[in-house]
């Protein structure tokens, strides 16, 4: 297929799966179930213009019979459900507040307001207005949660208690302690104390928020200097490491010669480690001269493994040095492109914010189901499905009494129900094509971009003007269908690994151990699979973005153009990813001092500007992520500069060889490095 041909058909095949997905969820999703509870009727507390716009809390009748907030929040509690504009401040019971309404009418007009609407009946018995559930047998205090009201639970002497009391009347004759409800009170009192901890969290941010944008920006400058200096210093930083490296090693040779040589003559020292065996200690093995003299010989073997390298891949590690200076050459001469990830990022958002609402659409587009609630246990009609509209007309009530037909859940016997789950999977699918897209959109921006840095004969005269955005027009008129096709490739292998990933969870507790590893050896199989394919689309882009061939013939030209440079790719990858991650840790360690002593009011200067915290690491773990994450976004552009300017810097030996008629394009650095040798016509790219 020709670019053309395949940019038609893989935008067609996406805007199918998403109208799909989008339909589906749009015309049967309603979002209101997730954001508003719903009572026993299936109606919605607190919506807009309906009875309950000013009843926008749930309260259970008897929350006795919920086994935990989970129950609560997810499924349903096998109680009667009503909107309430308050939950109840005090301890009260049906029974002592029909005695009394007549002198206390005050009393019975708070507690009917948890009746069922338009009951004021008080002179109805009390078991026929248990029996159908008319009002709540008691009410307790409570305090609305998640648009719920939960019982106020508190400790006092490491006593559970409601509303400072340890026992409560259930309104059926019985006084009850409040252990009864620690099913529920164990949940709800962490839910209660993580929500505290959410508060405390919530005001140090709004207290610190202009320090950690401070910060984030000190980040910002610092991975740009080192992005700058990285032209006069990564050759400085990349010996340091390797001779220190050296170093310590040849300390450790020393140390167990040294210790070697220190239990000679000791008794036991010289038994051999099958004399003793296997030790659970493993300090008795430090005791025997054989342990030191193999550690002395392992330490060696690396030592002279890691000369040997240095000696023969001296050239390559130069080079690999003067690719790292060129590209921050060419970052200093397009500073545009370090603030191409916020593109990026805006696109992810959007793609994620697209994938959320499709999401809760499809998880609420079930239909109300209705369930028989019972009070008696041995009605055979409980828990089946009803209809509220017809159910009085059915012997249900005459068979069972007090029963009723209640909101259960949100579902469907429908066959568009029972495909819900194949809609998700399309709409996961749709989204991991999607970020994949953008991600591959912006790589080959970058490429297009720093290749054009690259083949300009006088640099940075012959540069075309704004090249990040002349690069970034081609990726979207001539290359989408390539960047789709490779996109659509991972995140058909990244569908596989959640399948198997939800398969795992699913059998977990059901599989045997043939099951348990030929999941393993596919999950393991599918994770290579993925990071191969990631390394050859990255590249596919970079030839791309050079000369605007379609995703399978520049995949296959940068596949074995880099085996044919694999010595080189090796090193330059491993130099590459020293250097970054030495500088993100520079970057996140150093703010990371830095906005430590700042919050804990260490700096004399500052100390009166710091803010007062409840928990100091909140800010300063914020500032550390955030500093690595605007490091990782500037580096992540040093890497693809890199990896352009290698490829180019191999094709440009490929197919030129330095003399007039067909010159070099690399810069003066690498001209050098090469020597008069490597001036030579050369067929591959090798040292």
């Amino acid at each position: 297929l020709d670019s053309v041909t395949l940019s038609i058909n893989c935008v067609h095949l996406t805007e199918m799966l998403k109208d799909m997905c989008i339909f589906a969820a749009w015309v049967h999703g309603d979002p209101r179930k997730v954001i508003y509870p719903t009572d026993s009727y299936g109606q919605f507390c607190g919506q807009k213009d309906t009875l309950n716009e000013n009843k926008t809390i749930l309260f259970y009748f008897n929350i006795l019979k919920c086994a935990s907030p989970v129950v609560l929040i997810n499924l349903q509690c096998p109680t009667t459900q009503l909107c309430v504009s308050k939950c109840p401040d005090r301890f009260a019971t049906y029974i002592d507040v029909q005695a009394s309404y007549r002198y206390k009418p005050d009393q019975w007009n708070y507690f009917r307001q948890f009746c069922k609407p338009g009951f004021n009946n008080p002179r109805k018995s009390v078991a026929q207005v248990l029996r159908d559930e008319d009002c709540p047998s008691m009410i307790i205090p409570s305090r609305p949660f998640l648009k719920r009201c939960f019982p106020d639970f508190s400790t006092k002497n490491g006593v559970l208690t409601v509303a400072n009391q340890t026992t409560f009347k259930d309104g059926r004759g019985k006084t009850r302690n409040v252990t009864d409800l620690r099913e529920a009170a164990n949940g709800i009192n962490n839910v209660l104390d993580a929500r505290s901890v959410g508060m405390k969290i919530f005001e140090d941010y709004a207290i610190s928020w202009y320090w950690i944008l401070i910060g984030l920006f000190i980040a910002m400058i610092v991975s740009l200097l080192f992005l700058v200096l990285l032209r006069f210093t990564a050759g400085v930083l990349f010996w340091i490491f390797i001779f220190g490296v050296i170093g310590i090693i040849g300390y450790g040779i020393w140390h167990c010669y040294w210790e070697y040589d220190h239990l000679k003559g000791i008794p036991g020292s010289d038994l051999t480690v099958y004399d003793i065996g296997f030790q659970t200690d493993f300090r008795v093995y430090l005791q025997l001269r054989q342990t030191w003299l193999a550690f002395m010989i392992m330490l060696c073997v690396v030592e002279v493994i890691i000369i040997l390298m240095l000696i023969f891949l001296r050239n390559r590690i130069r080079i690999a040095i003067a690719l790292l200076k060129e590209g921050s050459r060419a970052i200093g001469y397009i500073m545009s492109t370090l603030f191409y990830p916020i593109v990026t990022f805006i696109l992810i958002a959007i793609c994620i914010s697209y994938w959320a609402v499709t999401a809760v659409f499809l998880a609420t587009s079930g239909e109300p189901v209705y369930k028989v609630m019972a009070n008696q246990t041995l009605c055979k009609y409980a828990n089946l499905t009803c209809d509220p509209e017809t159910f009085n007309t059915t012997n249900v009530t005459k068979l069972c009494p007090g029963a009723q037909c209640t909101f259960a859940f949100y579902g469907g016997e429908s066959l568009y129900h029972k495909y819900i789950f194949i809609f998700q999977l399309a709409n996961a699918f749709v989204f991991l094509w999607l970020v994949n897209f953008a991600i591959a959109l912006g790589q080959c921006t970058l490429a297009g971009a720093f290749a054009s840095y690259y083949w300009a004969s006088r640099k940075p005269a012959d540069i075309p003007l704004w090249p990040l955005f002349s690069s970034f027009g081609r990726a979207i008129r001539y290359h989408t269908g390539s960047l789709a096709f490779g996109a659509l490739i991972l995140a058909i292998v990244q569908l596989i690994r959640v399948i198997l990933e939800y398969l795992d969870h699913k059998l977990k507790g059901t599989q045997n151990s043939f099951t348990r590893f030929l999941l393993c050896c596919l999950k393991c199989c599918f994770w290579c699979l993925e990071k191969f394919l990631k390394f050859i689309n990255r590249n596919a882009y970079i030839m791309i973005a050079i000369y605007g061939k379609n995703f399978c013939t520049s995949a296959k030209e940068a596949f074995f153009l880099l085996m044919r440079n694999v010595v080189r790719v090796a090193v330059l990858d491993k130099v590459t990813d020293f250097l970054l991650f030495l500088g993100k840790i520079l970057v996140a360690g150093g703010v990371g001092v830095l906005a430590f002593f700042f919050f804990t009011q260490r700096i004399p200067v500052f100390a009166q500007e710091a803010p007062t915290l409840n928990y100091y690491w909140v800010p300063l773990l914020t500032v550390i992520i955030g500093s690595y994450l605007v490091a990782h976004g500037f580096f992540s552009v040093y890497a693809m500069c890199v990896d352009t300017l290698f490829l180019c810097f191999c094709e440009d030996l490929e197919r030129n060889d330095g003399s007039t008629a067909k010159p070099y394009f690399m810069s003066a650095s690498l001209h050098r490095i090469l020597g008069k040798k490597e001036l030579s016509p050369k067929k591959a790219c090798h040292f």
